[in-house]
């Protein structure tokens, strides 16, 4: 029986390893582009920037440390030139494909950073597996542009998982209608008619604006919005701005708002301010062929018929007013129960004509 040579019983106390092999090491040296581990082999192990990670042009220096501990597998026992090539990041993948099955298989929530946003949706990693989101499912509103989730954690469940087509699609959207869902059964249940709410201007549209109240929507129609009036509610109004308005009405799940509140009604010490015979001034608002309505304060407008806006004749009121004109005029008539006043210009005109030729008269 023959000795063995120094070199062979160093070969012999070496560990044998095969391709596809999982081994772990500990990192003796860290470079830009790879990794050297000492896996107990003859022969060191390497870890390319590319079989580390997806992303491209880091650092490694700044994600690994000498002497850290860490499980990659082999690619190629002898890559040329005498050294093992490992792969972390394929490792990480499988593990990450095993940990997004379980998951699809139990519909758990997962929670990953957006890694980068594609012209179709978004794209995430776990372990170094891709999850795609498509845009339909990301939100449950349509959104044109997705970049601003780039970078964010988001939650989402796997709805689709088939990596041999690499296929693993992830859902946002029903997280955030279910969510959505519960927050409006608890909105309903608190909620009643007169409730003073606060909410986040949603959406402005020409006849209204939607009112985000935390689980439901509710609409602030254009007549609802002011004791005055209110010709654009996109001039009024902006999305994302907070309001507060009371619940005028719910049928079933529709909740319609209003912010014309009593205490603030125009009309409530009407009869004092506008009794007849009161001279007022105000602003021509709006008019029509058989007269003007002048607002004399938000939400009170009073008619001046076109038969009482001169002594002389006046075919149409926008002969002699234009709208936005400040006029004087004479109150004539103060109907509370209708929320009705008429007003004279032509009986001013006549008092102060009275009144001149009076006062001619006592001079003479």
């Amino acid at each position: 029986m023959s000795e063995m040579s120094f070199e062979q019983m160093l070969e012999e106390s070496f560990k044998t390893i095969r391709n596809g092999e999982v081994v772990e090491g500990t990192v003796i040296d860290v470079k830009p582009d790879e990794i050297i581990l000492n896996i107990g082999y003859k022969s060191d192990g390497i870890i390319t920037r590319n079989e580390y990670t997806n992303e491209t042009n880091v650092d490694l220096t700044t994600m690994v440390s000498v002497g850290d501990t860490m499980e990659a597998k082999v690619l190629k026992v002898n890559d040329g030139e005498g050294q093992v090539l490992l792969t972390y990041k394929r490792l990480a993948a499988e593990r990450g494909s095993k940990r997004l099955e379980e998951a699809f298989n139990s519909q758990e929530v997962l929670t990953a950073k957006v890694a980068q946003v594609l012209d179709g949706g978004l794209s995430v990693i776990i372990d170094e597996s891709r999850v795609f989101i498509p845009a339909s499912l990301v939100s449950d509103s349509y959104e044109k542009d997705l970049t601003k989730y780039d970078g964010q954690d988001i939650e989402f469940v796997i709805t689709e998982f088939n990596p041999r087509k690499r296929r693993i699609i992830g859902d946002r959207k029903q997280l955030m209608l279910a969510k959505k869902a519960e927050l409006q059964k608890e909105l309903f249940a608190r909620i009643n008619i007169g409730d003073v709410v606060e909410g986040t201007v949603k959406n402005v549209t020409d006849f209204g604006a939607f009112i985000d109240l935390g689980g439901a929507d509710g609409l602030l129609h254009i007549s609802e919005m002011s004791w005055g009036r209110v010709e654009n509610p996109k001039k009024v109004f902006k999305v994302g701005e907070q309001v507060t308005a009371f619940i005028k009405d719910i049928n079933d799940k529709k909740i319609a708002l209003s912010m014309k509140f009593e205490d603030q009604n125009p009309w409530k010490d009407a009869a004092d301010k506008y009794a007849a015979g009161t001279i007022i001034q105000g602003v021509v608002a709006r008019m029509t062929d058989f007269g003007a309505f002048v607002e004399l304060a938000p939400g009170v407008d009073a008619l001046l018929h076109v038969s009482q806006i001169s002594r002389e004749h006046v075919e149409k009121p926008s002969d002699v007013l234009k709208v936005g004109q400040e006029i004087e005029a004479k109150i004539v008539d103060f109907n509370e129960a209708d929320k009705k006043i008429s007003l004279s210009m032509k009986v001013l005109m006549n008092e102060e004509n009275t009144a001149a030729e009076d006062s001619e008269y006592e001079e003479e």
